[in-house]
């Protein structure tokens, strides 16, 4: 039996393109746009791009906030992609600092340092970081299993995470500085790239969330 993936939709997610990978993959995955219709789900999926203020008060006016808090809390299997990394943590200072689920204890916060600034003719690191990067994993985790050496992602974001306990970190990547790319905990996984968007290594990774929400059903 195909195991039932919830891809959340509170209007601010790349909702399509993450549902065709995952039923690439072999997932009987479907959008959802309440809480309610997460019922009889076994993995959660919470996408994002845009602003992190406008995002919470979405997940917050539908109720998918409660319904992260408790998932993650739960120790369902969970995939944060981009935004849906960065809303799991304490607040962000993205025109802020506005509050965040504060399920990873930690902060969102900007690149900014003289790498990225222009200096006479040459010019720094461009923030956004987007385009295709490094993946170094930090800590086995089941989604991140048979991944190549020389594993690339695709990314797409200003603003990176910092966690409180450095035990959450699995994955490393290097943009001007090292930053937190993914975090995980038993079946919680989140990542800073886009899965969906990385070709056959994100494709990877997608196959191992599946088969995390298949050994938990």
């Amino acid at each position: 039996m195909k195991p039932q993936i919830a891809i959340i939709d509170y209007g601010m997610g790349n909702l399509r393109s993450v549902e065709k990978a995952l039923q690439r993959v072999g997932a009987q995955a479907g959008v959802i746009d309440s809480p309610e219709a997460a019922a009889g789900a076994k993995g959660l999926v919470l996408p994002g791009v845009g602003a992190f203020g406008q995002a919470m008060e979405r997940l917050s006016e539908a109720g998918f906030d409660q319904l992260v808090k408790e998932w993650v809390i739960a120790d369902r299997p969970f995939l944060g992609i981009c935004l849906g990394l960065q809303l799991l943590f304490t607040e962000s200072e993205e025109f802020g600092p506005v509050r965040g689920l504060d399920l990873v204890a930690g902060r969102v916060v900007r690149f900014r340092g003289p790498q990225y600034e222009q200096h006479g003719d040459k010019p720094g690191l461009k923030v956004p970081h987007m385009g295709w990067n490094s993946l170094n994993v930090t800590k086995l985790h089941a989604v991140v299993e048979n991944l190549p050496p020389d594993a690339m992602a695709y990314f797409v974001h200003s603003y990176y995470c910092v966690p409180d306990d450095a035990d959450w970190t699995t994955v490393v990547t290097h943009h001007g500085m090292e930053f937190t790319s993914a975090v995980s905990r038993r079946n919680v996984f989140a990542s800073q790239f886009h899965p969906e968007k990385s070709g056959d290594v994100g494709l990877q990774m997608l196959t191992n969330f599946v088969g995390l929400v298949d050994a938990a059903a």
